[in-house]
């Protein structure tokens, strides 16, 4: 039968240049879009032979080969599977994405527009149902052909085309069972990516990255041994395989050695070192995938930088998709490395970039839930282990207590905290286990470090009454502990916040009482002298031997927290805190004797700058004035000689 030539629509056209120009980024994923097709014609082709006894096909080897020919410049992707019939190469192949041709380019012009105007779900959010990944050859092709015959037909076709809008088709009588898609390749071009892609290297290469963990052997022949004299040929090369089919979370857990995991971590993680943790997982139901997850044992250096790169490898029926692919795991779990393996996934029509549905959000729930379990079973069974993680990846880990509502309980479950009455990081439920009675709240101070926190004046009257303190020193602190709120129905509250009134005393009470009448006059003389500074002047109940501090009313903002916000480039207008006095302090009480005595107090404002810098001075801050605040301190040294 001769050839007959066919158009393409005039929409299957412009679709076809667009395969060929704009879809995919990367020309070498052809490669990987031949292959995937060839092992699902081998699967395919298990599956009938199963059923139906009478198709007489040969499934002793089945298997897929390369075969490249570097002086005609053409590479065959051969495999001996299911194979077409004549109408199936006119439907599947001749007819480009015939699921709805005009459709998918009108969707695609309207996600092109949605890009173009700045909109965030173009081109990614396009569903890749379209069968048009073969055409990702004529990115390094003037020409492809095939050469097909389906199981149990006796007669073949040949499908050619240039990529220009036309193609032929005709019925071939020798033609061996399954598919060989044969492509005449443009000459190599480094600065357009084209690879030289004869080169067994290169071959190797793409194979390996994209393709290694393909159930079937991927075979190329080997190199010609040399000939021992004229007229021998040598010794016809053993083809090689080139994709180990190790999928290791394919595999029982008792067929896996340790060493290989590691082997397996090393390559995806680029870390020398063998991983803190191996987590396996595996969903079954309507929607099946795999996952084994590594847990590093070192941060690496770049964790909190803008431009770290993270997310997990995704396959979808062991073929490589995506390197990096971040919607798999929140972002506090950036750290985390790993494959997840689906049996089917909604992806782009390049299959490079996945199609935000609800199954992508369930793989992550479910991985996140996994990852922090296994953290709390680490943490109860080998707390040295659990110790070197929250060493390394606490402070990441925390920051889903203000992203991840949901993940909420699992992440405080598993936080430890430094605290004023423990050596080790303690829990927040074993902090509740040691409170006090009569204590109704989770005191905690954030600040740089341990040693400037507690040296801190607002921890005096907690330490002088024996109440713990947790310590939070990472930036993240600050937003979490405001976040979270309370744990186990007791608020956090911050020591250099609000009133602090730690266990009630009624001693104290009076004693308190009687002091506010006593310094009434000079707390709303300095708060009316300080009012460019401070909002509010009172006497303390955290102070038992510093003068003075500086606290934020329960409701702002802590200055560091401002900072924080002011670094990401938000305006935050400055806050005024609230400058409290310790009454039994001899400067304090001083101060009130002069002020009571002295009919001029003029003199007394600059006692009353002083003692408001000494209290910002004291909890790291810095004077508003430096220099005046300096000079002021020499003069009233140079005074007492």
């Amino acid at each position: 039968m001769p050839a007959e030539t066919f158009e393409f629509q005039v929409e299957a056209r412009q679709l076809l240049q667009l395969m060929i120009h704009s879809v995919y980024s990367n020309k070498d994923v052809f490669l990987r879009e031949l292959v995937s097709n060839a092992s699902d014609a081998l699967d395919k082709l298990r599956l009938e032979a199963l059923r139906d006894d009478s198709l007489g096909a040969d499934t002793s080897d089945l298997h897929i080969e390369i075969e490249t020919d570097p002086e005609a410049r053409t590479l065959t992707v051969r495999d001996n599977g299911i194979g077409m019939s004549y109408d199936e190469v006119g439907r599947l192949i001749g007819t480009i994405a015939n699921s709805g041709t005009a459709e998918f380019l009108r969707e695609l012009r309207e996600a092109k527009e949605k890009e173009a105007g700045g909109e965030t779900d173009g081109t990614e959010g396009l569903i890749g149902q379209f069968g048009v990944g073969f055409y990702s050859g004529f990115m390094v092709a003037d020409e492809m052909t095939v050469v097909t015959r389906r199981a149990g037909e006796s007669q073949g076709t040949r499908w050619s085309s240039r990529g220009e809008g036309t193609y032929s088709l005709e019925k071939v009588d020798e033609a061996p069972q399954g598919t060989a898609v044969t492509l005449h390749l443009k000459p190599a071009d480094p600065e357009d990516q084209l690879h030289d892609y004869t080169s067994p290297y290169t071959i190797r290469e793409i194979v390996k990255r994209y393709s290694d963990f393909i159930t079937w052997p991927i075979r190329m022949a080997g190199e010609k041994t040399p000939g021992d004299g004229e007229g021998d040929d040598g010794a016809e090369p053993a083809p090689e395989t080139l994709n180990s089919m190790k999928a290791l979370w394919a595999r029982p857990r008792d067929e896996v050695s340790e060493d290989e995991y590691h082997e397996l971590y090393k390559h995806i993680g680029h870390d020398w070192r063998p991983p803190l943790e191996t987590i396996r997982f595996q969903a079954e139901g309507t929607f099946e995938y795999q996952a084994l997850l590594f847990l590093p044992e070192h941060a690496p250096h770049d964790l909190f930088t803008r431009g770290y790169r993270h997310g997990l490898q995704l396959y979808v029926k062991r073929v490589l998709i995506m390197d990096d692919c971040e919607a798999l795991l929140p972002s506090f779990l950036r750290f985390v490395k790993g494959v997840v393996d689906a049996q089917d996934l909604s992806l782009n029509v390049s299959r490079e970039i996945l199609q935000q549905d609800r199954h992508i959000r369930m793989i992550q729930r479910r991985l996140t839930k996994k990852v922090l379990s296994s953290l709390k079973d680490m943490k109860n069974r080998e707390p040295e282990r659990f110790a070197t993680f929250w060493r390394e990846f606490g402070t990441a880990v925390k920051e889903g207590l203000v992203t991840d509502p949901d993940s909420r309980d699992a992440i405080l479950a598993v936080t430890t905290l430094a605290s004023t009455h423990c050596e080790e990081p303690t829990t927040l439920h074993e902090y509740v286990e040691r409170m006090r009675d009569g204590q109704d709240a989770i005191y905690y101070m954030t600040g740089e470090s341990r040693q400037s926190i507690e040296s801190s004046p607002h921890m005096e009257a907690l330490r002088a009454r024996d109440i713990e303190v947790l310590l939070l020193t990472d930036p993240v602190d600050e937003v979490w502990v405001d976040t979270v709120g309370e744990f186990e129905g007791r608020k956090l509250r911050s020591v250099a916040k609000g009133e602090v009134e730690a266990v009630p005393d009624e001693k104290g009470e009076e004693e308190r009482e009687k002091q506010g009448e006593e310094y009434a006059d000079l707390l709303g003389w300095m708060k009316e002298r300080l009012s460019e500074e401070v909002k509010d002047v009172r006497l303390s109940s955290r102070l038992t031997t510093s003068p003075a501090c500086v606290v934020s009313d329960a409701d702002d903002l802590s200055p560091a927290l401002e900072n924080m916000y002011r670094a990401m480039g938000q305006e935050v207008p400055k806050a005024k805190r609230i400058l409290e006095l310790n009454a039994g302090h001899p400067l304090v009480s001083a101060l009130n004797r002069a002020y009571g005595e002295r009919e001029d107090r003029s003199g007394l404002v600059e006692t009353a700058e002083l003692l408001h810098t000494l209290a910002v001075l004291a909890e790291g801050g810095r004077p508003e004035e430096p220099g005046r605040f300096v000079r002021t301190v020499a003069d009233r040294l140079a005074a007492t000689l």
